[in-house]
């Protein structure tokens, strides 16, 4: 039951932290075109995603070092990145 719960929040932790990476990035490409900075803007918001990225899977891993927790956090990750871009794909062709 422990492992369960344990993967089972690994995949939430994954999830949030893809849904923080990949929406901060297409927030930051949709405010792209009027900033007076652009390489700034860009390179900011990757140390920013990042940092808070790399630091949420730590935390998942956890002491133990859980690669299993991890492998479900990235799976969770990347998940959100496919669902995220059918969405916003179909939101823009609802859009034309």
């Amino acid at each position: 039951m422990t492992e369960f719960l344990n993967g089972l929040l690994a995949a939430l932790g994954g999830t949030v932290l893809g849904l923080f990476y990949f929406a901060g990035l297409w927030f930051t490409l949709r405010r792209l075109p009027g900033h007076p900075h652009p390489a700034l803007w860009i390179a900011g918001s990757f140390i920013l995603r990042l940092t808070v990225s790399l630091s949420g899977l730590y935390v998942i891993l956890g002491s133990d070092r859980s690669l299993t927790r991890l492998g479900i956090a990235l799976l969770a990750f990347l998940t959100v990145r496919v669902v995220l871009t059918q969405r916003l794909q179909l939101a823009e062709k609802l859009r034309s």
